[in-house]
């Protein structure tokens, strides 16, 4: 499998690493207009041949799939002019989408495209999650409440500081949230109907100038969903916490008990003057007979250098190259995809007017 990459910066290299550690996979072609990125990336893939733009990337014959990885706000017109020159099979970064206005683009693409579209939702598949919602129902005896925790650090800097500013990213809930959304989603397996948040940027980026501008992106908040069939959940974001210990911490509690999961943050930013990086983990709580147990999910040392996502990035990449190869639908479809945007740009609408937003 020959993979083209549409934007080669930190998720796009990312997605490099763990393309060479796949079976029969590599990449043969890039677009990144950016030349320090561009340079990096052919360090990581010297046999990839640099496109000068999307359009020359399509015209090559040695190209089967696409990992589109550029900023957010790029990732609608590019999944059109795909649609329209080549459809080849596409990994699309999150979020598929910034605005209310891409719903339409999306429903028709989700209708017409030819070949699988697959959005990457990377925490469904770090290891402690996956398990946790393996185990979730059995544990709780029916999720009735859901808390997502991710303590972190700030927004990283990126070319040209695209992300800096909500008219690229979407915001805040849904350039860094739309991750929890579609894992809240997927463990209640079922659909959001109401949402409440409290947010803003209390600590990051306010010294930043930008010609005239001030970066408008949050760095913490809460949020409330209500479920269809009476769930509730809850996202607990912080940017400025990246002295913690574990990165994510997920809770789901049930009339027979309560499951949780603990997963560290990249291995590239953990002190290790402190000592090894802690090990993600499950800890298991039923309520007859009480008594917590842990359970260890270690991932395997190679992936974690691979990438900032416990390993997730590759697992993912394993199923959407399976998923290409045997023609089934991919796990995390176009719908899902928006469906998470909505849920971020309805957290977005509730912080701002202090009104529960309906969906």
């Amino acid at each position: 499998m020959r993979y083209g990459i549409v934007g080669c910066g930190m998720m796009g290299q990312e997605h490099i690493r763990n393309i060479a550690l796949l079976a029969q996979a590599e990449v043969s072609a890039f677009v990144e207009p950016d030349v320090g990125m561009a340079a990096a990336t052919q360090a990581l893939a010297p046999g990839a041949a640099p496109c000068p733009d999307l359009q020359g990337l399509l015209a090559r014959n040695d190209v089967d799939a696409l990992v589109i990885a550029s900023p957010n706000h790029c990732h609608v017109p590019q999944l059109q002019d795909v649609a329209r020159t080549r459809p080849l099979p596409v990994l699309v970064e999150k979020p598929v989408a910034t605005r209310v206005e891409d719903d339409a683009a999306l429903r028709d693409l989700a209708r017409a495209y030819p070949a699988p579209i697959w959005v990457a939702m990377e925490y469904r598949y770090m290891p402690p999650i996956a398990r946790f919602r393996e185990m979730a129902e059995e544990v709780t005896g029916g999720i009735k409440m859901l808390t997502i925790r991710e303590h972190r650090f700030p927004f990283l800097d990126k070319v040209a500081d695209w992300n800096r500013f909500n008219r690229n990213t979407g915001g805040t809930m849904v350039e860094k949230c739309c991750h929890f959304f579609d894992l809240m989603r997927l463990i209640l397996q079922d659909e959001p109907v109401r949402v409440m948040a409290s947010a803003g940027q209390a600590v990051n980026h306010l010294d930043e100038r930008y010609g005239d501008e001030i970066p408008d992106i949050w760095d913490h908040g809460y949020v409330i969903v209500d479920f269809a069939r009476g769930a509730r959940a809850m996202l607990e974001l912080c940017m400025f916490a990246e002295g913690s210990d574990y990165q994510e911490e997920l809770v789901a509690v049930g009339p027979t008990g309560k499951i949780q999961a603990f997963v560290p943050g990249p291995t590239r930013f953990w002190n290790f003057d402190l000592g090894p990086q802690p090990v993600p983990h499950l800890i298991v709580s039923p309520r007859h007979p009480t008594g917590p147990s842990r359970i260890d999910i270690p991932v395997d040392p190679q992936l974690l250098e691979a990438g900032d996502h416990n390993g997730a990035t590759y697992y993912q990449h394993r199923r959407f190259l399976d998923t290409v190869r045997t023609g089934r639908k991919p796990e995390v479809t176009l719908q899902d995809g928006a469906m998470a945007v909505r849920m971020g740009l309805a957290a977005q609408e509730a912080a701002l007017t202090g009104k529960a937003v309906t969906l």
